[in-house]
């Protein structure tokens, strides 16, 4: 009979111990973006599917290196940079939302101005309100420290409401736990 207790405890020891290890139900599914790109075409991807994790009760963050900080410029952040290179940059980036340009048929901005007629016609929110929808859905915003010391964009220069800037590091981390990575 003693063997028979001490196998049951350690039965039910075990199936306590394989309850522990699993995720909390719950816990919500993490989905991590990597906004590498200030492309229009890849900026309104990168928005849609973050408020739509959101909407499924994720939890979504979105990680804006190189590029694809100029999602998250203001569009009156003039010049960045305190270097001459910097500086160069910054006038060939400009940066902001409403700023975007299509990596293909740019057209010397007619094909940003036809997709953004084409978006208002069939109702589609632009990239600057899926940013503030991404706000208000708890979408956490994070701008690289990395990019932001390269190309000598500060916080001022960059939208209000965002998370503290992250590194890869951080990126990585919680992309090892998160259900869903993407790199767009």
């Amino acid at each position: 009979m003693t063997a028979e207790i001490s196998d049951e405890a350690a039965l039910e020891a075990a199936v306590e111990e394989a309850f522990e290890e699993q995720e909390d139900p719950a816990k919500p599914e993490k989905m991590v973006l990597i906004a590498a790109s200030g492309d229009l075409d890849k900026a309104w991807p990168v928005m849609i599917l973050a408020t739509t994790g959101a909407a499924y009760g994720m939890d979504v963050t979105v990680f804006f290196t190189f590029w694809g900080l100029s999602i998250l410029k203001k569009p009156d952040s003039g010049l960045t940079g305190e270097d001459w290179r910097q500086k160069m940059l910054a006038a060939f980036n400009r940066g902001s939302p409403d700023k975007l340009g299509l990596s293909k048929l740019h057209f010397a901005g007619l094909g940003p101005t036809m997709m953004k007629g084409l978006a208002d016609k069939y109702h589609v929110a632009s990239v600057q309100e899926l940013l503030e929808t991404a706000r208000d859905m708890g979408v956490k915003l994070w701008p690289c420290q990395m990019t932001m010391d390269l190309m000598g964009i500060s916080r001022d220069d960059m939208i209000d409401g965002l998370d503290e800037p992250a590194g890869a590091g951080s990126a990585i981390s919680l992309m090892k736990e998160a259900s869903i990575s993407l790199f767009i």
